[in-house]
């Protein structure tokens, strides 16, 4: 064997020699390191969690408001602001019903204007009695219906170009086109689906409760939402009750202030009872044997003592504890698998 190998093999000898009496010591008998937490006193409530969809707040169809032939549509997945055009409706026919009424009105004006003349001439006439008092009240009756015929052409005409405006589907609110319902070169009548909006920066929560327990949740409270593993809180915006004799639930909409797709799956937690102050630990601090659940409390000398408990209500790494522990109670979290009854630990600083 050469030397270096030789020096090798010395240095891995060393190094077993070195811990294996630690190994020993820890195991049979000597002082383990481990990690302390405090028993406390704090506020739950017993919770089950229901099912939640992620939607956003400004969700709609936009709908075709004027006849006509679809000569353009927004893409899929286009984003847009408010007022951005996406879909056009052909509007030839609507235009030209415009010129046709703006010539109207131009007809209109010049014979009102013609009567105005006449009437003010017949006037002049009649302080010298040579005009008849029929004559001027007739020419101001035909003054007065040619000014409402060109206030009726000018209404027919701002109902036209209105018209022409709506040939663009404009967005109401910013987002993205998730959808299109009908395609550029399609006819469309008035309330026909055309593109539908979302808005995905804009979202809540939408989750459905058994209406026992209404009464334990209130606008405003935080509560708790899972989705793929993670836990996020999102206050409570409203409750609706929409129970009825099929479905004996109420509805629960709350604000999310997350990156989520709209449609996400969800599980929402759900106070069942009222609030109450209870022992609890760490869910670390458990430790699970044949004989039942246990924790390990570190008294003044750093000595560890094993204590039955049953456990109860849990909220996010805390959980409700009954036995003969009390509030401010050292409990052992990490190094807690192998301890005994009695056996000196020391304790890591965090």
């Amino acid at each position: 064997m050469r030397n270096t190998d030789m020096n090798h093999f010395s240095r891995v000898l060393v190094a077993a020699a070195t811990l294996l009496p630690a190994l020993a010591l820890a195991q049979f008998g000597g002082t383990p390191p481990v990690d302390l937490s405090e028993a406390r006193l704090t506020t739950m409530a017993p919770t089950m969690q229901v099912a939640g969809t992620v939607v956003s707040r400004s969700d709609a169809f936009l709908s075709a408001e004027v006849d006509g032939r679809l000569i353009e549509v927004a893409d899929i997945g286009t984003r847009v602001e408010v007022g951005d055009v996406v879909a056009r409706i052909e509007d030839t026919s609507l235009r030209l019903r415009a010129r046709e009424l703006e010539s109207e009105i131009t007809r209109a004006e010049a014979r009102l204007n013609f009567l105005e003349a006449e009437l003010r001439r017949f006037e002049r006439l009649a302080e010298t009695n040579l005009a008849a008092q029929s004559q001027i009240e007739q020419t101001r009756s035909e003054r007065d219906v040619a000014g409402s015929d060109l206030a009726v052409v000018r209404a027919r005409l701002d109902q036209v170009e209105d018209q022409i405006e709506r040939t663009r589907i404009t967005t109401p609110f910013p987002g993205v086109v998730a959808e299109r319902a009908a395609q550029a070169g399609e006819r469309v009548a008035a309330g026909t689906r055309v593109v539908r909006m979302v808005n995905p920066e804009s979202l809540e929560v939408v989750a459905r409760a058994p209406l026992n327990y209404f009464r334990f949740v209130q606008p405003g409270d935080e509560l708790a939402i899972t989705v793929a593993g993670e836990i996020l809180h999102a206050p409570l915006r409203t409750t609706v009750s929409v129970g009825d004799e099929a479905r004996h639930v109420f509805e629960l909409r709350l604000d999310l202030d997350a990156s989520l797709p709209v449609g996400q799956t969800v599980r929402v937690t759900v106070p069942t009872a009222d609030v109450r102050e209870v022992l609890a630990v760490p869910r670390d601090a458990l430790v699970l044997r044949g004989d039942g659940i246990a924790v390990f409390i570190v008294d003044e000398d750093n000595k560890a003592r094993r204590i039955r408990v049953t456990t109860g209500i849990g909220e996010g790494d805390m959980i409700e504890v009954r036995g003969p522990i009390q509030e401010g109670d050292r409990v052992v979290i990490r190094g807690n698998e192998r301890l005994r009854q009695g056996q000196e630990v020391s304790v890591r600083e965090s």
